[in-house]
């Protein structure tokens, strides 16, 4: 029994084998003839459980073919170029709404550079042209205003504020130097508090040794508007003794500007200057104006003491501001400096700011006591005010007063560039005693005429040839200005002279750098080349133009006329020149690279 089941066993495992090695041929043949995909041969009826041992030869020789993998698509890299130059853009803005002229324009030009040097070529993506058009357009509308009136991005260079310096030193109390501040303070008179501790020794310690140089100028300038600050503080009805904070400060320099970007004489913040009526535009800003600022820091110390009640506690909110101190107040339940220094819950500047004006304000009270009474105060500053409504470049100012520029900056430092405001009155300051002397001078010249012409008073042994060399004009010009006949000069006479940007030679001198124009509707040839005061002509050949008519929207290639001294700057265009000394032209692709390095310079022409 036994041995007969095994053999019906058996037959049957071989006939269910014969069974299934027929059905997987009969598979491979129809699976030919339908010519199915590859991936489809194998049985799907056979289960991985049965173990590998378990399926036919057949199916164990037939290994499955692995289905293509598509390939990952490349990352689009525009989009991160647009966010990389509106970022520069954006940060461009920001310095130009701030003043930082020079900041502005490196921002403006990275933003240009990062659109064309980027990995995909612009003109081969209309997202790229469209964002390239938008910024271009946008900072075109900054540069005409400085192209067509002056010294454009050119910036006024600041001035480091002391009072960086002495925040960062920490200096031990002397106690023979505490000692004999306290001796003098018996027989000091204030307006407001005084006290000696270790932490204001400390700064005597400092002015008087390491800190003199600092103290000894502040001392020196101080001279110049200390009538006036006392004069402004007395109508706002603030203590005199406040002035110390300026010294302290700033050194009374107007041009100072701390690492915190505070600017002026009274170190205002951008922000709080306008909330106290300091104007800051492309040409000026009042922070730099010793007079207004003043004025605004005698109210906003006003207001801080009626917010506080304690002057210590005004001071230091100015320099932090009040949202810090009255946290600080809150947090302790002292309304009291001292207090607040104790418990660290100051800022570490502000915590050293009262300290500093009052060492500042004990010295400058005993100038005997800590050898000051052999430096001597500049004289106040005296001046004249013109309030003009037209341009007109300080470099003429000071031809028409017989000064040196230098003087006239230095009365009117809160212009941001040499050119007083288009679109704004501002009170001229000029040389005492000279505002008639200007106002019969200026007369002469027209008033459109009032940035790029000058003035100029006849020396013995000048030549109208000579005169006309010197500001790079010509002979004809001056006289036809000055209605001379002949080439006769009056000594010490008076001639206005029509600079024009030209060479030595007679022909106009232009910067090396074009800027470039954005058309819009109701454009010519003629109103362009009339705003940017260049001939014609030579709009024409610099853009390849016919006629007189402008589409709308084209960008216009335009070089800036130099003045005399901007002439003797200008490098001479020179063509390259082969071995054998003859011209080599350029190839297209060069003209190319020359047009696309020419958009990176677009705002360059401004600096010249």
């Amino acid at each position: 029994m036994l041995i007969g089941s095994w053999r019906v066993k058996r037959f049957s495992i071989v006939v269910l084998s014969a069974g299934l090695m027929l059905l997987v041929a009969c598979e491979s043949k129809d699976t030919k003839k339908a010519a199915k995909p590859v991936t489809q041969a194998m049985a799907p009826s056979i289960q991985r459980a049965a173990g590998p041992d378990s399926l036919p030869s057949a199916a164990k020789q037939q290994s499955p073919v692995p289905a293509q993998t598509p390939q990952p698509e490349k990352p689009d890299p525009v989009p991160d170029i647009i966010a990389e130059a509106e970022k520069a853009y954006n940060s461009g803005q920001a310095d130009y709404k701030a003043g930082h002229l020079d900041a502005a324009k490196q921002d403006f030009n990275r933003a240009v550079d990062i659109l064309m040097q980027g990995p995909v070529d612009i003109k081969q993506d209309d997202r790229l042209q469209q964002e390239f058009d938008k910024i271009t357009e946008e900072i075109n509308k900054l540069e005409m205003v400085a192209f067509k009136e002056g010294d454009g991005f050119a910036e006024q260079q600041a001035e480091p504020a002391p009072i960086d310096e002495a925040n960062q030193v920490t200096f031990p109390a002397d106690p023979n130097v505490k000692a004999k501040a306290e001796a003098d303070l018996k027989n000091t008179r204030s307006d407001l508090p005084l006290m000696i501790n270790d932490y204001v020794a400390g700064y005597i310690n400092y002015f008087s040794t390491r800190g003199r140089g600092v103290f000894e100028g502040a001392w020196t300038r101080s001279g110049r508007y200390r009538e006036m600050i006392f004069r402004i503080f007395k109508e706002e009805g603030v203590p005199q003794d406040l002035i110390y904070m300026a010294q302290a400060e700033s050194g009374f320099k107007p041009l100072a500007l701390s690492r915190a970007r505070a600017r002026g004489m009274w170190q205002f913040m951008a922000s709080r200057g306008v909330g106290y009526g300091l104007r800051r535009s492309w040409w000026v800003d009042d922070r730099q104006d010793p007079e207004r600022a003043t004025r605004a820091a005698a109210r906003h110390l006003k207001d801080l003491y009626n917010q506080f009640g304690d002057w210590y506690l005004a001071m230091a909110a100015y320099n932090s501001g009040p949202g810090n101190v009255q946290q600080a107040v809150r947090r302790t339940g002292y309304a009291d400096f001292w207090e607040l220094y104790k418990r660290n819950v100051l800022p570490a500047e502000t915590k050293n700011y009262v300290p500093i004006i009052l060492a500042m304000t004990i010295m400058s009270k005993n100038p005997a006591q800590y050898g000051l009474d052999a430096v001597q105060p500049d004289p106040p500053l005296k001046y004249d005010v013109e309030t003009v409504s037209y341009p007109v470049d300080l470099r003429l100012v000071a031809e028409c007063v017989d000064v040196p520029v230098e003087q006239l900056i230095d009365l009117n430092p809160s212009l941001l560039r040499r050119t007083t405001p288009k679109d704004q009155p501002f009170d001229l300051h000029l040389p005492a005693g000279s505002k008639e002397k200007y106002e019969a001078a200026i007369a002469t010249i027209p008033a459109e005429k009032r940035v790029a012409w000058r003035y100029y008073k006849v020396q013995p042994g000048d030549t109208l040839a000579a005169i006309a060399r010197k500001y790079r004009t010509t002979e004809r010009a001056i006289s036809q200005a000055n209605a001379l006949h002949g080439n006769e000069l009056m000594k010490e006479a008076k001639l206005v002279i029509p600079v024009n940007g030209t060479g030595a030679n007679g022909k106009i001198a232009y910067s090396r750098y074009a800027s470039h124009y954005k058309t819009h509707t109701g454009d010519t040839v003629l109103t362009v080349a009339e705003d940017f005061g260049v001939p014609p002509e030579r709009l024409r050949r610099w853009n390849g133009l016919k006629g007189n008519t402008l589409r709308r929207g084209r960008i216009l290639l335009i070089y800036k006329p130099l003045g005399p001294g901007e002439a003797d700057k200008a490098p001479a265009r020179r063509r390259k020149k082969t071995a054998k000394g003859t011209a080599k032209p350029k190839s297209n692709s060069a003209s190319s690279s020359a047009k696309a390095a020419s958009q990176k310079q677009s705002l360059n022409a401004k600096s010249q």
